[in-house]
């Protein structure tokens, strides 16, 4: 008997939507979105983790209908989308960051595929890409998103998730936030930058044999790349208050 109520309408109903619930947050947050993870692994995990917390589940309330259900299923993913974009931009900081440094270092060529977002970026955005998101697997990022679904079950019923009227005016400040703090940590290579342009500017002025293609640029690098690994750490902490101040708004979705 207990068996075949686990076959109720409600039930199945209720599982598909956690899980659906899942889904989205899997295709969508920093961690879990990763491209070297396959889809069937996400689906699995997503799966996985359904039959988990399915015990946990309140009842649901939902009229079973198809337009009901085909508003509750989208309502589920939206509600996934919406924790990824968020978390999303907070995370874009530092490879809007790297652009900047990749560009002023004369890399922007240098590009190869990122494996977080299965995109062409320069080398050094990608660099800076993982190094965060190690950061984010020290903080415990991951753990923090699986106990915020389990938090959302009690305050958001399955297919009872609305937009919050916050959402939209925290995504233009979050993207604004985004481009104000990226360049803010590219500003100390910036800065070198632009002085050793004077400097080299004067050198061929008074030394018109100065080769700047010979000599400068690999000068400009070198010094570039210093002054990022002296920075990395203070970057990262910016990165990881980021992304922490970006978690807890995610509490103006309940």
């Amino acid at each position: 008997m207990e068996w075949a109520q686990l076959f109720q309408e409600a039930r199945v109903v209720g599982f598909l939507l956690l899980f659906i619930r899942f889904g989205a947050l899997f295709m969508a947050t920093p961690i879990f979105s990763h491209t070297s993870i396959p889809v069937n692994v996400k689906a699995a995990m997503a799966f996985f983790f359904t039959v988990i917390f399915y015990p946990a589940l309140p009842p649901l309330e939902l009229t079973l209908t198809l337009p009901s259900l085909t508003i509750a299923i989208l309502g589920e993913m939206l509600f996934g989308l919406s924790i990824g974009l968020v978390l999303q931009l907070a995370y874009n900081v530092i490879t809007f960051a790297g652009g900047i440094i990749s560009f002023t270092m004369g890399f922007s060529l240098a590009s190869a595929i990122d494996p977080q977002s299965g995109v062409s970026m320069p080398i050094i955005s990608q660099f800076l890409s993982l190094m965060a998101l190690m950061i984010l697997l020290a903080i415990d990022l991951h753990h923090w998103l699986l106990m915020f679904i389990y938090e959302s079950l009690a305050a958001i019923p399955l297919g009872g998730f609305m937009l919050a009227d916050d959402l939209f005016g925290y995504i233009l400040h979050a993207a604004s936030n985004m481009f104000l703090v990226g360049f803010m940590l590219a500003f100390p290579i910036i800065a070198l930058t632009w002085l050793q342009d004077i400097i080299f500017g004067m050198l061929m002025k008074s030394m018109p044999q100065f080769n700047l293609l010979v000599i400068g640029f690999p000068i400009k690098i070198g010094l570039a790349l210093v002054v990022l690994i002296a920075t990395l750490a203070s970057s990262m902490l910016i990165v990881k208050a980021q992304m922490q101040g970006a978690f807890n708004w995610l509490e103006v979705l309940f």
